[in-house]
């Protein structure tokens, strides 16, 4: 099934991001592998008035367009509502897109949004007709006050970025999606492994964003191959429904001579 982030409908539910490749040409063969239509791209990691930097932008907007997807900067590396506002500003300009990952650290040593900052910054580029895709950390109630402001997209973390460390805290994350049963929610920072993107899918997340977990593979485009089979597989098994847990063992092989129709 597709996902629909802000009206657009995308056949896959990885979105990917453009840093820490090997080579150009790797984190293109990668992204493509991975079939991901959205590319995320860091604004202050870049300058617009070097060549370089105009060069590289270019580039990844060649394989948006390839895959026929979005690209969706972001505003990785501001640390206030005033900057990533202005931040946002020269994106719209640059890349004719109202698309925006709102990212506000709030400090230096795990890479915390702000909470403060970050309603703050969101609430005003909504008002300013940006459509806002927020990282936040897995807090029910900073979602649920992204959700009120006008973010149709919410996308708590799994860990801190680029630890690779998974799903830290399961239950907080399925909170969030049974308490926002409508809002388009995904993953984003920290996932390490193919399986820890399955799992968030198995608990009905909408879709997955990643970046060191292919970029840093030994293999970046085998692996973003294999995040996108493991995308897959967790949404079917969602869709499909999950057996409930049990306490006690009971025996799959069903009693002698019973029709299978009289078991339940």
């Amino acid at each position: 099934m597709s996902l629909s982030i802000y009206g657009e409908q995308l056949n896959s539910r990885l979105l990917i991001g453009s840093a820490l490749y090997p080579s150009p040409d790797i984190m293109k063969k990668a992204i493509i592998a991975s079939g991901a239509q959205v590319v995320t791209l860091s604004l202050k990691r870049q300058n617009p008035q070097q060549q370089s930097g105009q060069k590289i932008w270019q580039y990844i907007q060649d394989i948006v367009k390839q895959n026929h997807g979005f690209l969706l900067p972001n505003t990785a590396g501001c640390k206030t509502a005033k900057e990533v506002v202005t931040l946002a500003q020269m994106s719209r300009e640059l890349f004719q897109t109202s698309w925006l990952k709102l990212e506000v650290i709030g400090d230096d040593y795990n890479l915390q949004p702000d909470p403060v900052e970050l309603l703050k910054a969101a609430e005003i580029l909504i008002n300013d007709g940006f459509k806002v895709l927020p990282y936040c950390t897995d807090d029910l109630v900073l979602c649920q006050r992204l959700y009120d402001l006008g973010c149709e997209v919410i996308m708590p973390w799994a860990s801190p970025i680029g630890t690779g460390k998974g799903l830290m805290n399961p239950y907080n994350l399925a909170t969030i999606r049974a308490r926002l049963p409508k809002a388009t929610l995904i993953l984003d920072a920290g996932i390490g492994k193919p399986s820890d993107a399955c799992l968030a899918m198995e608990m009905g997340y909408d879709g997955i964003l990643l970046n060191s977990a292919v970029a840093l593979a030994d293999d970046p485009i085998l692996m973003a191959k294999a995040f996108a089979d493991a995308l897959l597989s967790g949404e079917q098994a969602y869709r499909a429904g999950i057996m409930q847990q049990r306490q006690t063992a009971q025996p799959s092989t069903p009693t002698l001579d019973t029709p299978f129709w009289q078991q339940n």
